[in-house]
C-alpha cells in the first residue's frame, strides 16, 4: 500500500461508513420506528383506529401539534426554547375573535393584524434573549404568563366572557374557513386542511434546514454559538428569526383551531408547550441544541396524535396518556444520547 493510499484510508473525511451507521445518524429514525410500532399496536387493539374515519381523527389532532412541534424543533436546533408557543395559539385566535365580533373589523384585516402581533412578540422574545443573555426558558416563561393573563383578563374585560363564539356569523367567514378550517371527504373519513398545512410546514422546514444557508446557520448557532459568531454567522438575526418562526406557527395553529370550530377559549393552547418539546425530542432533537430534524418532530407529533386517540378507541383511562408521554420522553432522551455517542465514535 502506497503512502498516498494509507493517508486516504486514514482520512476521516473520506472514510466509508456502513449503511447502518448512516441510518442511525439520522435524527428521525427512532421516531419513525416508534410511529410504526404505535400504529400497529393500536390497529390491533381496536378496529376503528386504522379506518379512514379513525385516522382522520388522530391525524387532525397530530396536525396542529405537529406544526408547532416542527417550529419548536427548529428553535431547539438553534439552541433555544419557547414556552410561550402554546399561549400564542389562543392569543391570536382571541385577537381575531375580538376584532371581528366586537370591533367590527373585516375578517382578513383582523387575521393580518393577529399575525403581525404574533411576529412582534416573537421579535420581542428574540431581542430580549439576545440583548440580556437570559435563558430563553425564563424569558418565554414570562411571555407565557403575560399572554395567559391577557387571554383571560383582557378578553373578559372586552367581551364579558372568557370565550369567543359565533365566528360563523362574521361577514366573509367562509373565505378563511376554506383556507384554515375546511375538510375533504375521503373514503368515509375527513381529510382536514390542517393536515395539508402540517405537511407543507414540515416540507418547508426540512428544505430550510438541509438545503439553505439559513439552515446551516441554525445548526451552527445551536451547536457552537461562540464559534459561529467568530466565523461570521449572524447569530442574533438567526435566533430572532427562529423566535418569529414559533410565533408565526402559533398564529397558524390559532387560525386552524379558530376556523375549524368557529370558537376559541381563553385557555386554548395553555399546557401544550411541553408537548411540543416532547414531540421535538422524540423526533431526535437534543436539548443542548445543534441536532435534530423537522421530519422527526412531525413524527413525534404523529406518535402523540395516534396515542391520544388510540387510548380513547381502546377504552382505556385517558390519564395513561401522561404516563406514556413521560416514558416516551425518557426513552427518546436516552436513545438520542446513544445515537449521538455512536455518531461521534464513527467520525
Amino acid at each position: 500500500m502506497t503512502a498516498a493510499t494509507q493517508a486516504t484510508a486514514a482520512d476521516e473525511r473520506v472514510s466509508r461508513q456502513s449503511t447502518l451507521t448512516r441510518v442511525l445518524r439520522r435524527p428521525e429514525v427512532g421516531a419513525l420506528v416508534a410511529a410504526v410500532a404505535v400504529f400497529v399496536f393500536f390497529a390491533v387493539q381496536t378496529e376503528v383506529f386504522a379506518t379512514a374515519n379513525g385516522a382522520s381523527t388522530w391525524l387532525r389532532s397530530a396536525s396542529t401539534i405537529g406544526i408547532m412541534a416542527v417550529a419548536v424543533a427548529m428553535l431547539m436546533i438553534g439552541g433555544e426554547f419557547d414556552l410561550s408557543a402554546g399561549a400564542m395559539t389562543g392569543f391570536t385566535g382571541l385577537a381575531v375573535g375580538v376584532m371581528t365580533t366586537h370591533w367590527g373589523l373585516p375578517i382578513w384585516l383582523a387575521i393580518l393584524i393577529s399575525l403581525l402581533l404574533a411576529l412582534a412578540l416573537g421579535v420581542a422574545n428574540g431581542v430580549m434573549v439576545i440583548r440580556t443573555g437570559l435563558p430563553s426558558f425564563i424569558v418565554t416563561l414570562g411571555t407565557f404568563f403575560v399572554l395567559q393573563g391577557v387571554d383571560v383578563a383582557l378578553t373578559k374585560a372586552i367581551t364579558g366572557d372568557v370565550a369567543i363564539q359565533g365566528m360563523s356569523l362574521v361577514p366573509q367567514y367562509d373565505q378563511p374557513h376554506a383556507v384554515f378550517g375546511s375538510a375533504l371527504d375521503v373514503n368515509g373519513g375527513s381529510l382536514y386542511v390542517s393536515v395539508l398545512w402540517w405537511i407543507v410546514v414540515t416540507a418547508v422546514a426540512t428544505w430550510v434546514l438541509l438545503r439553505t444557508r439559513a439552515g446551516n446557520w441554525i445548526f451552527a448557532v445551536g451547536g457552537a454559538q461562540t464559534s459561529s459568531r467568530q466565523v461570521g454567522v449572524p447569530v442574533a438575526r438567526t435566533k430572532i428569526a427562529l423566535f418569529c418562526t414559533t410565533a408565526g406557527a402559533g398564529w397558524l395553529v390559532g387560525m386552524l383551531l379558530l376556523f375549524t370550530t368557529s370558537t376559541v377559549q381563553s385557555n386554548t393552547g395553555i399546557g401544550q408547550e411541553f408537548i411540543y418539546i416532547i414531540c421535538a425530542v422524540v423526533g431526535g432533537c437534543l436539548l443542548t441544541g445543534g441536532y435534530g430534524s423537522a421530519v422527526g418532530a412531525a413524527l413525534g407529533a404523529l406518535i402523540y396524535g395516534m396515542t391520544n386517540q388510540g387510548i380513547v378507541y381502546a377504552g382505556w383511562d385517558n390519564n395513561w396518556l401522561k404516563a406514556f408521554l413521560g416514558v416516551m420522553l425518557l426513552l427518546a432522551v436516552l436513545l438520542n444520547e446513544w445515537v449521538r455517542k455512536r455518531a461521534e465514535l464513527a467520525r
